[in-house]
């Protein structure tokens, strides 16, 4: 009797587990951004929860959580209920970076659901106009000719900026000296005035700056040429080969979401990444969206499990710490 009682109460569980799933979703859905409003994390998130809201239903609000080289926002959204209803927003800084910075209360790699790699934008060196070297072969040439002399612009200890700069300086065999600032916004304002020499950036937030003329692109640490602005040296083209670094951007959920929970967020954004007009503004921006292959939740997990393992093993290589440490 007490088998058939708990085979009737374990069968009755399954059945309101899956009538929960077949309902997802009867409400608005969260997106937590550990980034401030207005950078190219919020734009692509805000971008995403507008197209998103068709497929699924319901409205999918943006909460920006900010703070602790990302890890505020991470952390929430690996910590919220798993049934669907908050979505984690995340790139490298916050999901690669912070895990070799900050003793985090989960594993980023075993504890989140995987749901699709989003974008994939190269990283940049980019100048002052002022710069004698007009692309990346002549501005390693002059680097090495003058070391520690060029100004470098990073954004916080353990950034995708700060790395970009470090690892870019070891791969060529010279010195920078390295200037901390609070966002990307100061250091463009800096560049264009001639304030700092050079900022490893996350290209797309250079475009409009280069169109006008304001900044040099140098070489993009990328193995292909970059599609806003082709023109642009790949850092193989400079004469260095495998100095490769992206920043890209994946969307997770909690750990234990049910699968088909997480079957129907993926769906969601391929179908939005697949609309010509969010494709169209992400073009506009300099952002690449990541092949279709690569939006699946198993592509996600090993893009971002091989990012931990190369960039962990080099931050710590290169005693990289957070800052006041």
């Amino acid at each position: 009797m007490i088998r058939l009682l708990l085979a009737a109460a374990l069968a009755a569980g399954l059945q309101v587990g899956s009538a929960a799933a077949d309902d997802y979703p009867s409400r608005p859905i969260t997106m937590i951004v550990p980034f401030p409003a207005g950078g190219p994390t919020d734009t692509l998130g805000r971008l995403l929860a507008e197209r998103m809201r068709a497929p699924l239903g319901q409205p999918v609000i943006i909460e920006n959580i900010t703070g602790a080289g990302a890890t505020i926002g991470a952390i929430r959204g690996a910590q919220s209920p798993p049934d669907g209803y908050t979505l984690s927003l995340g790139n490298w800084t916050s999901h690669v970076g912070s895990g070799a910075m900050y003793r985090l209360p989960f594993d980023l790699n075993a504890d989140l659901e995987p749901v699709a790699l989003l974008t994939v934008a190269p990283m940049m060196i980019v100048g002052k106009t002022a710069l004698p070297a007009k692309d990346g072969k002549e501005l390693i040439a002059w680097l090495k000719a003058n070391p520690g002399k060029a100004t470098m612009a990073t954004i916080g200890a353990g950034s995708a900026a700060h790395v970009c700069s470090v690892y870019f300086q070891d791969k060529i065999g010279t010195s920078v000296q390295f200037v901390p600032y609070r966002g990307g916004a100061p250091v463009m304002q800096d560049l264009i005035a001639g304030q700092i020499d050079l900022f490893c950036a996350e290209a797309s937030q250079t475009l409009s700056y280069l169109r006008a003329g304001q900044i040099k692109a140098f070489t993009v640490l990328s193995p292909k040429p970059w599609p806003a602005a082709p023109e642009v040296q790949t850092i193989s083209q400079a004469g260095v080969p495998d100095l490769d670094i992206a920043f890209w951007h994946g969307l997770w959920l909690p750990k234990g979401t049910p699968k088909d929970v997480i079957a129907k967020v993926n769906a969601a954004v391929v179908e939005s990444l697949a609309d010509p007009a969010v494709r169209k503004r992400l073009d506009d921006l300099g952002v690449v969206i990541a092949p279709r292959e690569q939006q699946t939740p198993e592509a996600l997990a090993a893009y971002h499990k091989a990012e931990t393992s190369k960039w962990w093993a080099f931050m710590k290589a290169a005693n990289i710490k957070p800052e006041g440490n």
